[in-house]
């Protein structure tokens, strides 16, 4: 089989190995397509989804209709993840919902939180990615030339959203998800920062706003994408930009890592052993 291999920091190797058979409550999978992100979950400490042939422990198994195309069965991974947030941010029908953050995971939240009734508006400054938004209607606006918090308090006649979540990773991203909430708001923080954050405190006491972490998923969590990804309430074939050959791993990591002009990129395996 083959699988690509971390060697060091921008650097992937493709490699050919023996499949490691399945021990004891274990299955082995045939591996059709694997979404690139900037983490990999199971994987992050032992060998992930970047491989023809997969031996994992068989009750993290979660069963996909038949009928579901494999590429589109990709993403369920990271619908779960947007489905985790939304669960923690308590978001109802009756929330103003703001997403920071525009990428595969900013648009999953704000199409899951859209999908539990809430009015979502999405902060994404990538012209693409914002284009991407739209094209599956969700609100989205271009934070250097809208004032983000004048449009929310406008909608929700001074108040502030109930729910922001801080998808984007930058200081900026922070200040503005503190900055729309309404009193009691929830600040969910998705992103993974590469460094501490200052965060207004003052507000966080005057306001009485809940911060919550939102890190990984449950099992209902998956089980519950598999049904949004089914039943075409995510519309998993608008976010992929590419498919490309397991050798073009490392260009599609650095495409993405560019943000040029890419939401999702899957890796294709089907013809990776033939």
């Amino acid at each position: 089989m083959k699988a690509v291999v971390y060697r060091s920091a921008r650097h992937l190797e493709v490699q050919r190995r023996a499949p490691e058979p399945p021990g004891p409550g274990q299955l082995r999978i045939a591996v059709a397509y694997t979404g690139i992100c900037g983490t990999d979950f199971l994987g992050v400490d032992s060998p992930g989804a970047m491989q023809s042939s997969w031996t994992v422990p068989a009750d993290l198994v979660v069963p996909l209709p038949d009928d579901l195309p494999l590429d589109r069965a990709a993403l369920v991974e990271p619908v779960a993840v947007a489905v985790h947030d939304v669960r923690r941010g308590r978001v109802t029908d009756a929330d103003q919902v703001v997403v920071v953050g525009g990428g595969p995971i900013g648009v999953l939240v704000a199409t899951v939180a859209r999908h539990r009734g809430a009015r979502v508006l999405l902060v994404e400054p990538d012209p693409f990615r914002r284009s991407v938004a739209a094209g599956v209607g969700i609100d989205a606006v271009d934070p250097a030339d809208t004032d983000v918090v004048a449009l929310v308090d406008g909608r929700t006649d001074g108040a502030g959203a109930d729910v922001a979540f801080e998808v984007s990773g930058s200081a900026a991203g922070v200040d503005t998800a503190v900055d729309v909430l309404t009193t009691r708001g929830r600040l969910v923080m998705v992103a993974i920062h590469p460094q501490p954050r200052p965060v207004d405190l003052h507000r966080v006491f005057w306001r009485e706003l809940e911060l919550l972490g939102a890190r990984l998923y449950q099992r209902e969590d998956m089980v519950e994408a598999v049904r949004l990804v089914a039943s075409g309430v995510v519309p998993a074939g608008q976010l992929i930009s590419r498919v490309v050959p397991v050798e073009a791993a490392g260009s599609a990591f650095t495409a993405i890592e560019e943000g040029g002009g890419v939401l999702k990129v899957l890796l294709d395996w089907q013809e990776a052993d033939r």
